[in-house]
């Protein structure tokens, strides 16, 4: 891995309400996420801890380790959350799988409490051929697998909602509730809400009426105390299409104003809003992650 120095002008870091982020390529090493997130405007980040394509990667070095945290400290964005391999199906009936998954879950805790990452966001797997509430089941066996592993680890678990798609659990908040429900650990868990996976899954929050109901429904269900990191992303899809594709902020069917319950809300000031977009730069060469965080910070009143 290269070493690269932090040179880039910082974001002001919020005192006061949410700090705003992004999913930042870790190519070349680590530490690059931190110089790359400060270039385009991020106060928090989002990461992988390894290569998501793959279940295995080699060991994280001291050298590796000393040069991610000097790049934390020298630009002073936090919290950082991981996203865990895509892989992973804690849902599955094939054992061999949901063996594999806790193995790669353990590995990136591992690495995560290693380099202070505070969390790691998951999706909680598909049931295949098998009900739903098998699925769950299997689920909260494999996370309760996994924590005894994990006995004594600060890095948070965090169970994200998705949008649906085939026979991926956890679109529904009773899902989700279900799950941490028959963990034997509850505590050590969390949720992590996407915008998106919502709007897809048939939450309407676009109106301060429907977002309240939305939160109610939530605080029956799992609690809005739970929810320790949101991904802020915009639908290409229509509500309730139960398909997972995201757009920039204010492109897609959610509109700014779904947004900005979210970011007003003070039940979420202390969690990190991260987005999920495409990279690139728009007409006027500007970075589109930092026209999006632009966008996100205008709506906060």
């Amino acid at each position: 891995m290269s070493e690269k120095k932090t040179s880039q002008k910082l974001p002001k870091i919020s005192l006061k309400g949410p700090r705003f982020g992004a999913h930042m390529s870790v190519a070349g090493g680590l530490e690059n996420a931190f110089d790359d997130g400060a270039r385009v405007g991020c106060e928090c980040l989002q990461i992988f801890v390894k290569n998501q394509r793959q279940w295995k990667a080699p060991p994280l070095s001291d050298e590796t380790i000393e040069r991610y945290k000097n790049a934390k400290s020298a630009t002073g964005l936090a919290p950082v959350v991981a996203h865990a391999t895509y892989l992973l199906n804690f849902a599955s009936a094939e054992k061999s799988l949901r063996e594999k998954s806790i193995l790669c879950m353990v590995d990136e805790l591992e690495r995560c409490e290693a380099l202070g990452v505070s969390a790691l966001i998951f999706h909680p797997g598909a049931h295949m051929k098998s009900t739903p509430a098998e699925g769950m089941k299997r689920v909260a066996r494999s996370l309760d697998s996994v924590h005894r592993s994990c006995p004594s680890f600060c890095t948070r678990v965090l169970l994200e909602t998705t949008a649906g798609q085939g026979t991926a659990l956890g679109w529904r908040f009773e899902q989700l509730a279900e799950v941490i429900d028959q963990t034997k650990t509850p505590d050590r868990l969390g949720v992590c809400l996407d915008t998106c996976h919502l709007f897809a899954a048939g939450y309407d929050f676009r109106k301060a009426d429907d977002y309240a109901v939305m939160i109610q429904e939530m605080d029956a269900t799992f609690g809005s105390e739970r929810v320790e990191c949101i991904h802020v992303n915009d639908s290409k899809r229509e509500l309730g299409s139960r398909v997972d594709r995201h757009e920039h902020i204010g492109k897609g069917k959610i509109g700014k104003s779904g947004f900005s319950h979210f970011v007003n809300d003070p039940r979420f000031h202390d969690v990190p809003f991260i987005l999920e977009t495409a990279k690139g730069k728009d007409g006027r060469g500007s970075e589109l992650d930092t026209v999006n965080l632009k966008r996100l910070r205008s709506l906060v009143r």
